[in-house]
């Protein structure tokens, strides 16, 4: 891809996201992490969850520039405020020298993200909390075993066989990464949500891995581990542990893999 323009432009990028839960602001971080581009980050701050409820507060209608924001991630750059982590995606992938800025190569790496996201984050999400977001895990634990063993058994595997096809696929060029035959911003966010998946759901990602049908995801992601700058980000102090986030790990929703 073409260098970041961030290497080339001053105004600072400012990431705003929950404090002490990677999430969907873990994305956003990693592009910046593997671009090699500095940005402020709210959610290391003291004043992390007051940023955060300031944009989604009933009285902030937004300004003259921006509409009001549902929920984080948000990105701030220069005067543009946006949130909704796939539209967060698009504005930096060619920025940010991970992904093109026009072309029909845009709408086929947001949908690739798009699908990753359904299946390794939304619907990891919803295995732990299938009824409510608003209520406790404990309240929903009978319906939430039911919805992690469907998924696990049906939904999991149909997305990993899906990202296996994409690497098969001409397109990929070659099967290293996703698109075009180079890394894009898609082979990150797979890396993270995969990574997120493997930690909610252990045994399970282990399985699918030795069954060997989709040698060439779990190779992507050892790929885009071993990167310099991601490598030295998840050593970091930096990358933020999993906890009571969109990636959770109860072992009662494995409690029947073997």
């Amino acid at each position: 891809m073409a260098e970041p323009e961030s290497k080339r432009v001053k105004t600072e990028y400012e990431l705003t996201y929950w404090p002490d839960i990677p999430g969907r602001g873990e994305v956003v971080r990693l592009l910046f992490e593997e671009a090699g581009v500095p940005y402020a980050d709210t959610a290391k701050g003291e004043k992390a969850v007051r940023t955060v409820l300031s944009y989604m507060a009933a009285e902030n209608v937004g300004d003259e520039t921006n509409p009001p924001l549902f929920a984080p991630p948000v990105l701030k750059h220069g005067d543009l405020v946006i949130n909704q982590l796939p539209n967060i995606l698009l504005y930096l992938a060619p920025k940010l020298g991970l992904g093109p800025a026009s072309g029909d190569g845009v709408y086929h790496l947001n949908a690739i993200a798009l699908t990753i996201l359904d299946g390794f984050l939304n619907e990891v999400h919803e295995t732990h909390h299938p009824i409510a977001t608003a209520q406790y895990y404990d309240d929903q634990k009978e319906e939430a075993k039911k919805r992690a063993k469907a998924f696990r058994e049906e939904r999991l595997p149909k997305y990993l066989g899906y990202v296996q096809r994409v690497l098969d696929g001409k397109k990929s060029g070659g099967g290293k990464w996703l698109y075009g035959g180079e890394l894009t911003y898609v082979d990150l966010v797979l890396f993270q949500c995969l990574d997120g998946t493997k930690f909610a759901f252990p045994k399970t990602v282990e399985n699918l891995k030795k069954g060997g049908e989709y040698d060439g995801v779990f190779k992507l992601y050892d790929a885009v581990k071993e990167r310099p700058n991601i490598k030295a980000y998840l050593e970091s102090e930096k990358r933020v542990d999993y906890a009571d986030g969109i990636w959770r790990h109860y072992p009662e929703l494995e409690e029947d893999e073997e």
